[in-house]
């Protein structure tokens, strides 16, 4: 009984150390047909009250040449936790899409490039915190100046 309640106690200690974090998907991953034609859609994971939980998103990019900057819509799926972000921004240009997140005390953040052929998983990065104009300025940098589409 003692080594159950240990291993209890174990688990309990490991699930709620987990932090407050996004993790990214394509939109047949929110198993929601009206998300299908989203650009991506993500999870927030390690909030401990979901009801409290705080979401933003804006697209950065340039096109032909200009910088541009447009707010995106956080759009809730039918599971809870699951949102989709639906292409609000212009399909011409270089994109990234900078998530923003708050739970109780907790932040995350993510930069996600999106090319025409939709999000660049492996470009894109979850952060522990919101992104800072330093790292958003690296990533479209990166992104418009010869990262993959």
């Amino acid at each position: 009984m003692l080594r159950m309640g240990i291993v209890l106690l174990g688990i309990t200690t490991l699930a709620w150390g987990q932090g407050f974090t996004f993790t990214l998907g394509s939109p047949v991953a929110a198993q929601d047909f009206q998300f299908k034609s989203a650009a991506f859609v993500f999870r927030a994971e390690g909030c401990p009250e979901p009801d409290k939980l705080q979401l933003s998103a804006i697209a950065e990019g340039v096109v032909s040449g200009e910088r541009r900057s447009v707010t995106v819509k956080v759009m809730p799926a039918s599971k809870p936790g699951v949102y989709a972000i639906a292409q609000s921004w212009p399909v011409e240009g270089k994109w990234v899409v900078i998530l923003k997140g708050a739970c109780g005390g907790q932040t995350a953040g993510a930069l996600v490039p999106v090319g025409p052929r939709g999000f660049l998983r492996e470009a894109a990065k979850v952060l522990p915190r919101p992104a800072t104009s330093g790292e958003i300025e690296a990533a479209l940098k990166i992104f418009t100046d010869g990262g993959k589409q």
